[in-house]
């Protein structure tokens, strides 16, 4: 979900991402005018919609996609396309015109703001609304009231044996010599706001020998390594919203030092798209308000654990409350 560094993987990713993008909808110019934010003084005939390249992010563009397309607002699919910071990218420059983001990412936007902001959901909100509009003409739409933050889950197998319930337990555990090894996105080791603000927090290091490293950041993937043990694998890296933790017998740990910000997420469009079509927010709003927690963990579910593709799910979903015809 964070800031990360650009490894030769994301740098071909944002070559690929470029490409794949210029093939149906040009790019917007990005010109800036005498405020030197991007203009708005374009138009589009078709919205390109962006996600990041996880299960949610995926389940969120289709859920966008399928209501605009109702509403006849025609868009472009360029959903899962790479971690936070290429897909942010994409959309400051104009080669996407919104995607499903999260609101507590402004501590990394906008790291002159003070952090604890970014843990309160309203004070989040309402400060990366507003200074995502004044610096980069980016409009936030209404957010889904979950939180999908970044946690650390281990098998219920190892929670139980080591009396793991919180991560002030995990790091007595390490630090006692116990035996750990993370599957985790470079994102999460990477960004100051995920696993190097645990260890600061709770006191407990991991080195590279205990680190699995993925390039993307689905936490099917983290998930299920720890569930089987592959390679070792004894932790993941997993998200608040997750599906699959309670069929995969795995438990999050507790949080009590509240580290993490409030993830809650929301339709990000660049000004000029939104003030061409202003009633994305009536389309989108409704929608977003009704996934909470304990929606998005089934929804997430669904694709993750049962296999079906992101379109069926949102598509059933949306019917199921009268959103979709």
């Amino acid at each position: 979900m964070k800031k990360i560094h650009l490894t030769w993987i994301m740098v071909l990713t944002i070559i690929l991402f470029t490409s794949a993008c210029g093939t149906q909808s040009p790019p917007v110019s990005s010109s800036s005018n005498s405020s030197g934010l991007p203009s708005n003084n374009v138009t589009r005939s078709s919205i390109i919609v962006g996600s990041k390249i996880d299960t949610e992010g995926g389940l969120l563009a289709q859920i966008i996609i399928l209501m605009l397309n109702q509403n006849g607002i025609q868009t472009v699919d360029k959903s899962e396309r790479g971690p936070t910071q290429i897909v942010r990218q994409a959309l400051l420059s104009g080669q996407i015109d919104m995607y499903p983001e999260y609101t507590g990412n402004g501590v990394i936007f906008f790291p002159d703001v003070d952090p604890s902001v970014w843990h309160n959901a309203q004070k989040g909100y309402e400060e990366v609304k507003t200074l995502d509009k004044e610096r980069n003409n980016i409009i936030w739409l209404q957010p889904a009231p979950a939180n999908n933050t970044w946690a650390i889950a281990v098998p219920q197998s190892l929670a139980a044996k080591e009396n793991l319930k919180s991560l002030s337990d995990l790091a007595a555990y390490i630090n006692k010599g116990g035996y750990i090894k993370l599957a985790a996105s470079d994102e999460f080791v990477t960004s100051s706001v995920a696993l190097p603000a645990f260890e600061k927090a709770y006191g407990f290091t991991l080195n590279q020998s205990q680190l699995i490293i993925f390039s993307g950041g689905n936490t099917a993937q983290t998930e299920k390594a720890a569930a089987d043990g592959t390679s070792g694998v004894n932790a993941a890296m997993a998200y608040g919203t997750d599906g699959s933790l309670a069929a995969l017998d795995l438990v999050v740990l507790g949080d009590p030092l509240g580290v993490q910000p409030v993830y809650e997420p929301a339709p990000v469009v660049r000004t000029a798209i939104y003030d061409q079509y202003q009633q994305m927010a009536d389309i989108l709003n409704p929608v977003f308000q009704s996934l909470d927690l304990t929606t998005l963990q089934n929804l997430n579910g669904q694709i993750s654990v049962q296999g079906q593709t992101n379109v069926d799910v949102a598509k059933t979903y949306l019917k199921s409350r009268g959103f979709l015809k």
